[in-house]
């Protein structure tokens, strides 16, 4: 009886997060779903309700929408190989004993906290200026001509500056991973006579295969909606659009509330059918 008050009174104490959590998601989500039904330009006063299908048909058969959707998926391809490779090199460093190993791990988990906005305007003004750029000082240091990134390789660029900010969270991921490798393991191939890769390619890779699959999940949910970096470098130009830059262009920009929010569904369907693609593949690996 105790049991079951306590079960009661548990659920009245988290109803009115519960409650504030799901209207804090479905309002918006209603909302723009209504929208996407509607012909709504707030600039042109123009408000007709319930055109159907229209603005979905207008979004998906235009020729940007293509465009940003594979410019997405290289995007986040992209980034996926750059983190997952980058953090397991790193995470086989770290794992190292090195003299500061504290700081070290400090210091290359730091960009992961630093805002996207934040991050972009660095990488922008303080390394890729193509005039007082740090890069631009070491192109003139080796007698090159300096290289203006975001206007000659602005997706590149983009990867790159991403790639900086989800390294860590990479690294850490695969650092827990490796440090619950049983040493003796690698003890007794290496007593054995195999050699470093061998140890890696045969022992060290399959322990990280669960833990890879675990960074591809979360971060490619959160990079299907990278925006903030697009916005400050390169404002969606030289190919650079997304398919969520391309929501926000078509919301804010031409102010045709009922196309953008199409796109906006549009977009939050892609996101879940490649999240429950990933979770499933998650689901079976964690399950071996």
């Amino acid at each position: 009886m105790a049991t079951q008050h306590s079960k009661s009174a548990a659920r009245m104490m988290m109803a009115p997060a519960v409650i504030v959590l799901l209207g804090w998601m479905l309002v918006p989500l209603v909302l723009t779903l209504w929208f996407s039904f509607t012909d709504y330009r707030p600039l042109r006063g123009i408000f007709d309700c319930c055109v159907g299908f229209q603005n979905y048909e207008r979004f998906v058969t235009s020729s940007s929408f293509m465009d940003s959707v594979i410019t997405t998926l290289v995007m986040v391809g992209g980034i996926l190989l750059i983190t997952v490779i980058g953090g397991i090199l790193l995470a086989l460093l770290l794992d190292q004993p090195i003299w500061g190993q504290g700081v070290v791990r400090i210091l290359v988990i730091a960009p992961f906290f630093v805002m996207p906005t934040v991050s972009a305007l660095v990488w922008k003004n303080m390394f890729m200026n193509p005039v007082n750029g740090l890069f631009a000082y070491g192109f003139e240091f080796l007698g090159l001509e300096p290289f203006d990134f975001l206007t000659a390789a602005p997706l590149f660029s983009i990867i790159l500056i991403v790639s900086w900010q989800w390294l860590p969270f990479a690294t850490l991921i695969l650092l827990t991973a490796i440090q619950s490798l049983d040493s003796e393991q690698l003890e007794a191939a290496e007593m054995d006579g195999a050699p470093v890769l061998s140890r890696f390619f045969y022992i060290i890779l399959p322990h990280l295969a669960r833990a890879i699959t675990v960074v591809i999940l979360i971060q490619t949910i959160f990079l299907l909606s990278i925006f903030a970096e697009i916005f400050v470098t390169t404002s969606g130009g030289f190919g650079t659009r997304t398919l969520t830059y391309l929501v926000y262009q078509r919301v804010l920009e031409s102010q045709n509330i009922g196309l953008g929010s199409a796109g906006g569904i549009i977009a939050v369907i892609l996101a879940n059918i490649i999240a429950i693609f990933l979770m499933r593949i998650v689901g079976k690996n964690l399950d071996k």
